[in-house]
């Protein structure tokens, strides 16, 4: 193992609005380097909150940042909870292995506590590296490369009911976000996006098209009302049989199944194209239960969500449960002292309480698998299996694990952050 690096300790402080190109910088360099497209920049400059923001600087270079967005994320049962969207995380290749992660996932947290949020999220970009700080991996999502000739697709009864048509990204942008946010209360982990985030959907830069066509749109309609969208890309490729085109998707989302299908059906039908990319769509996404062979679709599954309870207390007092549930979790969480011990957790689908107790343990975990099992998509009795929850009391575990399902839509993160 190499030996830990020698330095000045690179001091930790709150971004300056004049510091962020630095900042910028030094993440895109931690991430490869490749430059992005000016109005990409301008997004994410006119999206950071600055004073949710930390800079590591060694002088005045950046060696680091941890940044957290304030997010309000759906949970079982329908609420919006506070959390602490975490994201533009780095450490600069000449200061690794000096503490400088630790030092900012251990201020970070602090803060977020201090603000009240009882959540921390994130998108990893290696797996093994926040489960050391209380992350699990509570969402996932399919991806697709389906063969359009050979998968066929029914679609259920309304679906010729429903009109669509093309339109312009940003001319329709202000209706697909009303669909958007009329979705947000029906599937955990999605996040009430704020006034600027609606852009991230219709970003659409030269770098981002991989050779396909520029963002195209198509908007489906009911009685002149907008019910669902679809924004993708055409790839076209013509081989020695002829036309061979790819459909990439980038978002597609509607209000009712007739609505979904219809769209699902116009991609499926784009003239001179043989396959449709569909990348993080959610792991109960209707198309799958309509395409005539499963296997020609290729769907693999990833991790999306990682949750992080920073208030355990707090955190499962604000999501509800699809069962009675009176269980007492012995919580072991070494990075956050404040959530160690146990909790008593009574609740139902009304609603919670979580309060500490000097009462037997039933089951014991580590914050970690609280945060998987949060939204109701990896199920406690899983992890049981894996080693990583242990009953103490037989019937405690069966019962936790139906409390903490999800009945309704599985969770889902429709992008990143």
């Amino acid at each position: 193992m190499a030996n830990e690096q020698t330095g000045p300790t690179p001091e930790l402080r709150v971004l300056k609005p004049d510091e962020w190109d630095k900042i910028y910088a030094n993440l895109i360099r931690a991430f490869g380097g490749p430059p992005e497209a000016p109005e990409e920049r301008e997004l994410w400059n006119s999206l950071t909150e600055f004073d949710r923001f930390l800079g590591a600087w060694d002088g005045d270079v950046c060696v680091g940042s941890a940044g957290a967005f304030s997010f309000r994320l759906t949970v079982p049962g329908g609420a919006s909870v506070p959390a602490a969207g975490v994201t533009m995380v780095s450490v600069a290749a000449t200061h690794r292995r000096r503490g400088l992660l630790t030092s900012m996932m251990r201020r970070q947290l602090d803060d977020v506590r201090s603000w009240g949020e009882p959540l921390a999220v994130l998108t990893a970009s290696e797996p093994a590296i926040y489960g050391r700080f209380g992350y699990g991996a509570a969402t996932f999502q399919t991806d697709a490369t389906i063969d359009t000739r050979r998968a066929g697709l029914s679609v259920p009864a309304g679906t010729d009911d429903v009109r669509l048509r093309y339109a312009e990204p940003a001319e329709v942008l202000d209706a697909c976000e009303e669909v958007y946010a009329r979705l947000v209360p029906g599937r955990p982990g999605m996040p009430a996006r704020r006034p600027g985030w609606e852009r991230l959907g219709v970003l659409d830069p030269e770098s981002r098209r991989g050779g396909g066509s520029p963002l195209q749109c198509v908007v489906a309609e009911r009685d002149g009302g907008t019910v669902g969208y679809a924004r993708f890309r055409v790839k076209p490729n013509w081989g020695p049989a002829g036309a061979d085109g790819e459909v990439v998707l980038s978002d597609l989302e509607a209000l009712d199944p007739a609505a979904k299908a219809a769209l699902w059906r116009f991609l499926f039908d784009i003239d001179l194209t043989s396959t449709l990319v569909a990348r993080g769509r959610p792991v109960d996404d209707g198309w799958q239960y309509l395409v005539s062979d499963i296997r020609r679709c290729r769907p693999t599954l990833r991790d999306a969500l990682y949750v992080r309870l920073v208030d355990v207390g707090a955190a499962l007092r604000a999501r509800t449960y699809q069962a009675p549930v009176d269980v007492v979790f012995e919580v072991a969480d070494p990075f956050c002292r404040w959530n160690e011990g146990r909790w008593r957790l009574t609740g139902d689908a009304k609603g919670a309480s979580c309060e500490r107790t000097e009462d037997p343990a039933d089951l014991a975990l580590s914050v970690r698998e609280l945060g998987a099992a949060y939204l109701g998509g990896v199920s406690l009795s899983a992890l049981a299996a894996a080693g990583r929850v242990r009953a103490l009391l037989p019937d405690a575990l069966a019962e936790a694990s139906l409390a903490f399902g999800n009945a309704g839509a599985a969770p889902w993160l429709p992008h990143g952050f």
